[in-house]
């Protein structure tokens, strides 16, 4: 059986920066994912901060060849149900530094019913699942 996770930028940041604090962390994770046939789903919105957190810490290189490697990843569209419920929660959560990539992926998290592979305290905060 194939059970899936949503990740948050985080994690899949941390698994190519080997000067993050995160990088062996995230290397055991994926392993443990992968042994318990998880599939890694990936948001568009965090395709992108990824790939730009890529680009400007590590470099034109390796965010290609980052980039080549999602080529096969599981990728899922916020539909316009998801960014409404994000923006509400970004309004709910004022107080809190939470972004608009982190609330859509809860709102797509809760709405498929899976749990985020997070390092972000603020998925606590907004009560969705943390595959820990």
């Amino acid at each position: 059986m194939t059970r899936a996770v949503l990740a948050d930028t985080g994690p899949l940041y941390a698994a190519n920066d080997e000067a993050d604090a995160h990088h062996q962390r995230a290397l055991r994770e994926l392993r443990e994912l992968a042994r318990g046939r998880h599939e890694v789903l990936i948001t568009y919105p965090v395709l992108l901060e990824c790939y730009s957190l890529i680009l400007f810490r590590l470099g034109g290189k390796a965010a290609t060849d980052w980039l080549a490697e999602m080529s096969d990843a599981s990728f899922v569209n916020p539909l316009q149900e998801d960014f409404g419920r994000a923006f509400g929660t970004v309004q709910a959560f004022a107080d809190q530094r939470l972004t608009l990539v982190d609330a859509t992926v809860a709102a797509l998290a809760l709405r498929l019913k899976v749990m985020v592979w997070t390092y972000d305290h603020h998925f606590d905060v907004m009560r969705v699942p943390v595959w820990r």
